[in-house]
Order: C-alpha cells, then structure tokens, then sequence
C-alpha cells in the first residue's frame, strides 16, 4: 500500500513489487482511492485559479 500511495502507476507498481499481472496491483491502488479526490481537488482549484484570472483580466 505503501507503494500505490507514491502515486505509482500501475506498469510502475506491478514492476516494483514483483506482481506478474496488473490485477493485483489494482487491489493495492483500490485501497488507497483517496488520491482520486486529492488529484481531483488539485485539478479544479487549477481551473478555478485561472477562471479568476481570465476575468480579472478582462474586467
């Protein structure tokens, strides 16, 4: 778990820990699914951030 916590893809997790297929890495990045909402949260503040800025610049 430690491993899908880095935010590791999957090619990169079933290398390190020696998994033969990507199944079995999916079930170690299914645990740790609190990334998405991290990554999803940083993506719309992104958005959010240069919304702002298209309409101060505009005003």
């Amino acid at each position: 778990m430690l491993a899908a916590e880095s935010g590791a893809g999957l090619k990169d997790l079933t290398a390190r820990m020696g998994h033969d297929n990507v199944r079995a890495a999916m079930i170690y990045q299914h645990a740790v699914r609190g990334a998405d909402k991290t990554i999803t949260h940083a993506i719309d503040r992104h958005i959010s951030e240069q919304s702002r800025d298209r309409e101060d610049r505009t005003s």
